[in-house]
């Protein structure tokens, strides 16, 4: 990890518990940003990642450049998300960069499951910070689909990157789980499987 010079606590950026809460900021897409909600097979209130937007741990939204598709995220580390004093902890950045990197394979019609992931962590990320979140596929190889994804400053500093090793699921076996997603959204699994890329 790099070494990031000691910064004085503000009340946002202090431990739990002292001080006010900061909240998220207004998420302001760049230029040829497309708002998209990533397909879930999860019901309820879905990803502990980006499912509480109002929480005071992580806020993500995702978007779809449309210069060549990849998508490409917003993600708010509040005080919930603290590791070292002031600074995000390492387990909540992993987290977002591991939903990023299935959310990337799943808007492309892959219907994965992570089963390896690499994470480097390239500087400290201050809570409070709104950073900038770049997934895509990398490559695929069978059922294997191999990701990539950074997360940065709006310069492009690197915060941390990952790559990860995911792996299509067989559609018969995860059907149950199919039906159910294709019930809350009232379509049928065969609807819902047409429109998997970029989904809602």
């Amino acid at each position: 990890m790099s070494p990031v010079d000691p910064m004085p606590l503000s009340p946002a950026l202090s431990p739990r518990g002292e001080g006010e809460k900061k909240s998220a900021p207004e998420v302001v897409p760049e230029p040829g940003w497309i708002p998209v909600k990533p397909f879930r097979l999860e019901g309820g209130r879905g990803s502990f990642v980006s499912g509480e937007p109002e929480g005071d741990r992580l806020r993500v939204r995702y978007f779809r450049r449309e210069s060549d598709g990849r998508l490409m995220g917003r993600a708010w580390f509040g005080p919930g998300a603290q590791g070292p004093p002031g600074h995000a902890h390492g387990g909540s950045i992993a987290a977002v960069l591991d939903e990023a990197m299935g959310a990337a394979a799943w808007m492309e019609g892959h219907l994965v499951v992570a089963v390896q992931l690499n994470t480097s962590f390239r500087t400290m990320l201050p809570l409070g910070t709104d950073a900038y979140l770049e997934a895509w596929v990398e490559g695929v190889d069978g059922r294997k689909v191999r990701t990539r994804a950074r997360l940065h400053t709006a310069e492009g500093a690197a915060f941390a990157e990952a790559e990860g090793l995911f792996l299509e699921i067989d559609r018969e076996r995860f059907r149950p789980m199919l039906e159910k997603a294709a019930a809350d959204r009232g379509v049928s699994v065969e609807e819902l499987l047409a429109r998997l890329p970029g989904e809602e």
